[in-house]
This record gives C-alpha cells, sequence and structure tokens, in this order.
C-alpha cells in the first residue's frame, strides 16, 4: 500500500509521519501550512543552542516520547554546573564542554522506550552510544558533524536517522 508522508519529507519514517493510503489514492503532498511537529522540535534545540556557553560549537538537543506530546529533557552543551561559563581548553575536541545530549539524557526518565531525540547537530559517537543504551529510536538532526561516526553508530545500533532540513526557514 502506498505511503504519504504528513510532513513531506520521505526519509522521516517515524510512524506518526506515515500514512497508508488506498492504492487508487492519487495526491501530493501538499506544504502544510503549518510547521509540522518534527520542526516545531528541531526549533526548540536550536533555540537551546543558543544558550552553549561553547566557544567552537553550539548544540541543543530536545526529547520526546514516541508519541511527540511530552518534552521529557532538553540540554545545550557548555561547562558543568558551578563551573565557569566557558570552554577549558580552545583546542578542538578538547573544549572539555558536556554534549547537549549528555546533558538531555541525564534529565531523561530511563523507563520510557523509543524516545525521540532532536538535535541540532548530528551526535558524536559517544553520544550515539549513549542514546542506544538510553532508547533512543530517532535522532532527527539540523546540521552534520564535523566528524560522520556518530550517525553510523546509531545506525548500527538500529536507530533512524533523519537529516531534518526540508523546512528550514519557513514560517519566520
Amino acid at each position: 500500500m502506498p505511503v504519504i508522508y504528513k510532513d513531506g519529507v520521505p526519509e522521516n519514517t517515524h510512524p506518526l509521519n506515515i500514512v497508508e493510503v488506498p492504492d487508487d489514492f492519487v495526491a501530493a503532498v501538499d506544504p502544510a501550512d503549518r510547521p509540522p511537529l518534527f520542526e516545531v522540535y528541531m526549533r526548540m534545540a536550536e533555540e537551546l543552542a543558543k544558550r552553549s556557553t561553547c566557544s567552537r560549537l553550539q548544540v541543543g538537543t530536545v526529547l520526546t516520547d514516541p508519541r511527540l506530546e511530552n518534552v521529557l529533557a532538553i540540554g545545550y552543551n557548555g561547562n558543568a554546573r558551578g563551573f565557569p561559563n566557558e570552554c577549558d581548553s580552545p583546542e578542538v575536541g578538547k573544549c572539555g564542554c558536556i554534549h547537549s545530549e549528555m546533558n538531555a539524557l541525564v534529565k531523561a526518565a530511563g523507563h520510557v522506550r523509543d524516545k525521540v531525540a532532536f538535535v541540532s547537530a548530528s551526535p558524536c559517537p559517544m553520544c550515539a552510544k549513549l542514546m542506544i543504551q538510553a532508547n533512543i529510536s530517532y535522532v532527527f538532526f539540523r546540521d552534520a558533524y564535523r566528524d560522520p561516526k556518530g550517525l553510523e553508530v546509531l545506525q548500527k545500533g538500529g536507530v533512524q536517522v533523519v537529516h531534518y532540513n526540508r523546512w528550514r526557514g519557513e514560517w519566520r
């Protein structure tokens, strides 16, 4: 049976985005008249990134339940609570900032299965492993991190990865 992707993004195979239609159904996906929830959460992650104190890359994360009805946790990258709001080192990869995904994961309830993550930049390999352990089923990301290995780890761990860029710049 053919499917329609509600948000117009065929790479987004999240069950809430797919509608099965009869074989004789003919329809083009009309652009949404309002932002899809996937885009709303992605924009929330981008806004959270603005709070980051990392001098090199600001990243934000939003974790939701599988039905996209509840925000379970938020995070952005920066130093530990009570530490100076600055990087420990200017060296790439050694700034000492806690990653946004880590900050969100430590706040999220562990018993919730199939959590959905919205991240303004794709995760590093270690954050990807933590996301697998935390029962994340989908990771939506806006921009690719300099190291694509995190995406490879997610895919190897059975997590659905979606480069969610379709609606960027719409609904300003």
